[in-house]
């Protein structure tokens, strides 16, 4: 079967319910994020939600960055 369609694949086939329990959307320096919590001290960027293409090119939020909560200011939960 081929299917074809702009829908991310993980709608199409979800990961299990435990995967996306540890995965939060935050704003880090106004940059909307997906992240996901890897241990109580630093979190893994999954996914940019911006619009903004500029932020795309930064590789400072490149999906796969690690960072740490040592500097909880520039984070905001939304």
């Amino acid at each position: 079967m081929i299917l074809y369609t702009t829908v991310p694949i993980e709608l199409v086939f979800p990961y299990e319910n435990d995967t996306y329990e540890k995965q939060k959307t935050i704003n880090l320096n106004g940059i909307p994020l997906l992240v996901e919590y890897t241990d109580p001290q630093t979190i893994q960027i999954v996914r940019v939600l911006s619009s903004d293409p500029q932020h795309f090119l930064d590789d400072r939020y490149s999906p796969g960055t690690k960072i740490s909560m040592f500097n909880p200011a520039a984070l905001s939960s939304s």
